[in-house]
């Protein structure tokens, strides 16, 4: 039996009053009333609170934000009645946003796509990559793919990395060899792993509405199918199921009904279109569309719960943080204020910024003669089995990604250097069977 926690218990009850059909009812300063209730206080003065996106969200006594923060849980904590006009109406919960697929923060280095479904998807490809080239000319993915492929190849891949927390994919995985004849050029990354740009939805709606404003509706329908049975077919692998769900909402109501976007030629104002199909309860997975500094607060979260093995999470999270390009000083002011405070400490040494200016060999060892710029700190995450080095794998590149979404950064073609030195703890078990990434 788990031993009682304060932040546990807390969940739970803001989590009843939420699913409670009441909660719709009440208006917003009501909310806040009975959340600001339930806030609670560590023995350093820390307040949480449980709030919007079914998340944790801690008070920043410098600036009074709230900031998503995963708590300290087993910390001694206590609730204390706070006045609801502490709590700004965004970081109450309006619903909706308690329905979030949970997801899973894993990497694809490490637990590897299931058998099954890497063949689904390749029986899917195989069809995809029989069309013509005249038929679906290729309009986006132009850099990964040769002139000759058919944009329904670039559909099955577009899918696969929309839908992917983190597109970062080790030496084992079948799902990226098998697009290996169709490569324009050998993907980003090096001997072990593919460190995979993550495409904008825009990518996909464009492949579907240049075929539209060709005058091929049909031809645009089958993008569109392509894009929903790869979707359908990444359901079952909890690493795609939230943006894979969110797709497939997106895409079938034009299968449904067609001609419904057939006025959509421009690709912008498809995106549009599929976007405002999503229901709320998929907000969190359109973050990465709608709304880029929540969804870097988001990573940066699922960062430090990925740490959460370490005795100071936040201090390791700073770690990877000291990764991220910021020559202009605005990561700081982003992060809460335990996260500022480890991040400063390791700028103060000298220590941010560290991925751009690391030399390595291919596989990721020092150049002779050189030394590897990186925090000491890093080297000592020491995961406690695979699934947690690959779910922090995942979310500190899930980070960097986000970063540079939000930025304009660039993300290292060869990943970010505490991702680098955490690899090597797998690479022994490249050429294992695992197909566990629950």
């Amino acid at each position: 039996m788990r031993p009682w926690d304060a932040f546990t218990s807390a969940e739970a009850e803001v989590r009843a009053m939420v699913a409670d059909p009441r909660w719709q009812g009440l208006s917003v300063p009501d909310r806040a009333h009975v959340l600001a209730a339930r806030i609670l206080v560590t023995p350093d003065g820390d307040r949480w609170l449980f709030g919007v996106h079914a998340r944790w969200h801690l008070h920043d006594p410098a600036d009074g934000r709230w900031h998503l923060a995963p708590p300290p849980r087993g910390t001694r904590a206590r609730q204390v009645q706070h006045p609801a006009a502490v709590l700004p109406e965004e970081v109450i919960p309006y619903g909706p946003d308690f329905h979030a697929e949970p997801g899973s923060t894993q990497a694809f280095i490490g637990p590897d796509v299931s058998e099954g479904l890497t063949e689904r998807l390749r029986v899917l490809l195989r069809s995809s990559g029989l069309k013509s080239e005249l038929d679906y000319p290729l309009t986006a993915f132009d850099e990964i793919f040769g002139s000759d492929v058919p944009s329904t190849v670039a559909a099955v891949w577009g899918a696969i990395m929309w839908c992917a927390y983190a597109p970062a994919f080790d030496g084992n995985e079948r799902l990226i060899t098998v697009f290996g004849e169709y490569l324009r050029r050998p993907l980003p990354g090096d001997e072990w792993v593919r460190w995979l740009p993550a495409p904008p939805l825009l990518d996909l709606a464009t492949l579907v509405a240049e075929r539209q404003r060709a005058g091929q509706p049909r031809a645009a329908l089958r993008l569109a199918a392509t894009m929903a049975d790869a979707a359908q077919i990444l359901m079952s692998d909890t690493r795609f199921r939230p943006r894979a769900l969110a797709l497939l909402t997106m895409v079938e109501p034009m299968l449904r009904r067609p001609g419904l976007d057939d006025p959509h030629t421009d690709a912008e104002a498809l995106r549009a279109a599929w976007l405002e199909r999503c229901p709320p309860r998929l907000c969190r997975a359109l973050l990465v569309e709608n709304d880029l500094e929540a969804d870097f607060s988001h990573a940066v979260y699922d960062l430090v719960e990925a740490l959460a093995f370490m005795p100071d999470p936040p201090m390791a999270a700073a770690t990877f943080l000291a990764d991220l390009s910021d020559s202009k000083g605005r990561l700081p002011a982003r992060l809460d204020h335990r996260l500022r405070r480890a991040y400063e400490e390791l700028e103060r040494a000298g220590l941010t910024g560290t991925s751009a200016s690391e030399s390595t060999e291919p596989d990721g060892f020092p150049v002779p003669g050189q030394v590897l710029t990186m925090p000491a700190a890093v080297l000592e995450v020491a995961p406690p089995d695979r699934a947690s080095t690959a779910a922090v794998l995942g979310a500190a590149y899930a980070t960097g990604l986000a970063w540079g979404r939000l930025t304009g950064a660039k993300v290292p073609e060869r990943g970010l250097a505490g991702q680098t030195a955490l690899v090597h703890r797998l690479i022994h078990e490249r050429d294992d069977n695992h197909t566990d990434h629950t």
